[in-house]
C-alpha cells in the first residue's frame, strides 16, 4: 500500500495537538490510522466506535494503558464525543497523542456543548489523485483514475466487478449507516433515490425545484438533504466568483462527486476529476499551511463560462477550463480575460498538445502535466 499524501504532516502534528481525520467513507482513513499505529485493528491504541466493546471502554474513559497513540474511529456518532474527547485529551496530553477519524466533516457535526479550540488540528483525506499515485502521472493513470475512481479498493483492483460491486455496498452504508446515525431522517428511500439523481447534475447548476419536483418533497426538505450528503462527503457544491466587472451569478451553486467514477458521460467524468483533483489541491493548502484556499467557478447572467476558479486569501490565482480535445480553445477565456483579474487560465485536456494563446494569459495543456507543475498533490 502506498503511503498517503498527509502522513508526514499529521505525524508532525501529532506531536503537538489532536489530529481530525475526515473525509469520505472507505477513502484510507482507517488504514492511514493503522500506518501511524504501525499495527492493525487488533492493536490496544485501536478504538472503534462502532465496535460494541470499544464503544463502552469510550464512554466510561477506559483507554488502553501505555500507548503513546490513540485512534478513536467513528466517535463523531457518539452525542456528547466532543466533551469525552476534550476531557480524555486535558487528562492525557502529556503522554498519550490522539487521532480521531470519521467519515463525516467533523467540523461540522459538533454535537455537545464544550469548543475543542485550539486542541486539535483538522485535514481533510481526499481520494487518490494523479500525482498521488504517480509523481509524473502518465495518460495511463489518468485513464485508470477516470475509469476506476480515486478510491484505493476500486482503484487499486483495477476490476470492473469488483467496482460495481464496491460502489453499491459503499452507497448503502452512506445513505443506511451514516446518514441515519448523524441525521434525524424518516426518509431513507427518497435519500436514496437523490443520491443517484445528484450523479446526473455533475457540473450542472444545482436546481432545488427541479429535485423537489422529482421526489415529491418541499423545497426545505431537499435542500436540507443535500447539505446532508455534501456533511457526508458524497458530493460538494461550488459557489460562482463574483467578479466586478461582470454579470456574474452570485447563488447558484454547482454540484460535484467526491467518487467521479459515478458520473455517467466522459465530459463529465473528466471535469469532476479535474475539480476533484483541485478541491484537493485547497484542502491540502488549508490544512497544512493554514492559507485561505477557496474553489469557485466563473459564469455570467449570459451563460459564459469557465468551468474553475481557485482563490488564495479571496484573490484570483487561476483559472481551469476542461475539454476533452486539445485544439479549440474557449471563446469564455478570452472575453473574461479581458474583464477580471484572473492572472492567468489554463485550459485541460486529455490530449497531448502544449501551447500558449499569449492575448488571453492561457496556457492549453494535457490535464497531467497541469497536475504535476501546478498543484502537485
Amino acid at each position: 500500500m502506498m503511503e498517503r499524501y498527509l502522513m508526514r504532516q499529521i505525524k508532525d502534528d501529532l506531536e503537538r495537538k489532536m489530529v481530525f481525520v475526515g473525509g469520505p467513507r472507505q477513502v484510507g482513513k482507517t488504514t492511514l490510522a493503522f500506518s501511524i499505529l504501525k499495527g492493525d485493528e487488533t492493536r490496544p491504541g485501536y478504538l472503534n466506535w462502532d465496535y460494541l466493546e470499544d464503544k463502552k471502554d469510550i464512554i466510561q474513559g477506559k483507554l488502553p494503558s501505555n500507548q503513546p497513540l490513540i485512534v478513536l474511529d467513528e466517535i463523531h456518532k457518539y452525542k456528547g464525543w466532543r466533551n469525552l474527547v476534550k476531557g480524555l485529551y486535558d487528562k492525557r496530553k502529556s503522554t498519550t497523542s490522539f487521532l480521531i477519524t470519521g467519515s463525516a466533516r467533523l467540523d461540522y457535526y459538533r454535537k455537545g456543548g464544550d469548543s475543542l479550540q485550539g486542541r486539535y488540528h483538522y485535514y481533510r483525506l481526499h481520494p487518490f489523485s494523479l500525482c498521488e499515485i504517480n509523481a509524473s502521472p502518465t495518460r495511463k493513470d489518468l485513464d485508470l483514475l477516470l475509469r476506476f475512481g480515486g478510491f484505493p479498493e476500486p482503484f487499486l483492483s483495477q476490476s470492473e466487478t469488483d467496482w460495481k460491486r464496491w460502489q453499491r455496498e459503499r452507497l448503502a452504508r452512506v445513505v443506511k449507516e451514516d446518514l441515519a446515525t448523524l441525521e434525524q431522517v424518516k426518509e431513507i428511500s427518497q435519500l436514496e433515490v437523490l443520491s443517484l439523481l445528484l450523479q446526473e447534475r455533475v457540473g450542472s447548476l444545482l436546481s432545488i425545484n427541479s429535485l423537489r419536483e422529482d421526489l415529491s418533497a418541499s423545497h426545505e426538505a431537499v435542500d436540507r438533504w443535500v447539505k446532508i450528503f455534501d456533511n457526508l462527503y458524497y458530493c460538494f457544491l461550488l459557489t460562482p466568483y463574483g467578479a466586478r466587472r461582470i454579470q456574474a451569478l452570485k447563488k447558484d451553486r454547482k454540484l460535484y462527486m467526491w467518487d467521479w467514477s459515478l458520473c455517467k458521460s466522459v465530459g463529465a467524468r473528466f471535469e469532476n476529476l479535474v475539480a476533484s483533483n483541485l478541491l484537493k489541491y485547497c484542502h491540502f493548502m488549508e490544512d497544512t499551511r493554514g492559507d485561505d484556499m477557496t474553489l469557485c467557478y466563473l459564469r455570467d447572467k449570459n451563460k459564459r463560462e469557465v468551468d474553475f476558479v481557485v482563490l488564495k486569501d479571496r484573490k484570483p490565482v487561476f483559472a481551469v477550463e476542461t475539454k476533452t480535445g486539445d485544439r479549440d480553445v474557449s471563446k469564455h477565456i478570452s472575453y473574461f480575460a479581458a474583464r477580471t483579474e484572473i492572472p492567468i487560465f489554463f485550459q485541460v485536456h486529455q490530449g497531448v498538445r502544449d501551447y500558449e494563446v499569449t492575448d488571453s494569459r492561457t496556457r492549453v495543456l494535457p490535464f497531467t502535466t497541469f497536475a504535476a507543475e501546478i498543484i502537485r498533490v
